[in-house]
């Protein structure tokens, strides 16, 4: 039940907010507007919000048993995540969409600094999930491997570098690829000596989505053999141990943006495996 208040009470706001705000504007264009109407209309819409943000975070108590955490890729902030977050909470899911400095730091050090971030203290959460875009997924499996987070549920990876980026091995050695991506982005090579392949198979329940479009063509033609998303192959994005596997037409930057991979994943968060919807 707390899940369809939840979607209903996030539908109905929404398209209040749209409603209200168009007809602000219409009746403001209009040249109708007095400035005591502007006044009284603002602190209707910050009551309601006040309102609405109560009810809200009142159910996600009930409903906040199972967390899931969000990670972004190398070089991106938690606003990548943000259409996911939106969508995971419409479902009922609490969500901490976490932003890690990722330029700045080895992936030891990152993983550390994510583990921090999510030790959970409160012990009516029961489950823990990861969704994670590329170098993130990185970070969850050392984080398991070393420190690990024991209320661990169901994790997916988005176009994650799980053997490694042939890319990484053409242009580590340049100065504009290491200002860009830092320590981490150094890490993530195929070549022995480099952390990615020594880390161990999964031992937690994991779905693996990744893509099959490039728009760095220069790369896809001449540093990455096979099929591959722009800056990672299909075949190593996967790992040992992992659950389910799909490939879909879409490219590395974006596929946490495309509505059919947040179906992906949501479906796995509940099931344990993926939709047979091809896209």
């Amino acid at each position: 039940m707390t899940k369809l208040w939840r979607r209903l009470f996030v539908s109905v706001w929404q398209r209040w907010i749209t409603s209200l705000k168009g007809a602000h504007a219409g009746r403001k264009a209009a040249g109708r507007y007095g400035a005591a109407e502007l006044v009284v209309n603002s602190n209707i819409m910050k009551k309601s919000i006040h309102i609405f943000i109560l009810i809200f975070l009142l159910s996600s108590v009930v409903e906040g048993r199972e967390v899931v955490i969000l990670l972004h890729g190398l070089a991106r902030s938690s606003s990548s995540m943000e259409k996911m977050e939106r969508q995971l909470v419409v479902d009922g899911y609490a969500v901490a969409n976490i932003s890690y400095p990722s330029r700045n730091f080895s992936i030891e050090e990152l993983s550390e600094t994510v583990r921090e971030q999510i030790r959970f203290k409160d012990p009516d959460v029961e489950k823990i999930h990861f969704v994670t875009h590329s170098l993130g997924g990185i970070l969850v499996r050392y984080i398991q491997q070393y420190f690990p987070v024991e209320r661990i549920g169901r994790v997916v990876m988005l176009s994650p570098p799980n053997q490694g980026s042939e890319v990484v091995d053409a242009l580590s050695d340049i100065y504009l690829f290491k200002a860009i991506n830092g320590p981490a982005g150094e890490q993530l090579g195929t070549k022995d000596g480099n952390l990615v392949p020594a880390l161990e198979k999964v031992d937690f329940e994991l779905g693996i989505i990744t893509g099959d479009r490039s728009i760095n063509w220069i790369q896809s033609i001449f540093m990455i053999p096979g099929k591959d998303d722009g800056k990672v192959s299909i075949e190593r994005a996967k790992v040992d141990g992992m659950k389910a596997f799909k490939v879909v037409h879409a490219t590395h930057p974006f596929i946490m943006k495309r509505s059919s991979v947040i179906r992906d994943v949501i479906e796995f968060l509940r099931t344990g495996d993926f939709t047979e919807e091809k896209y």
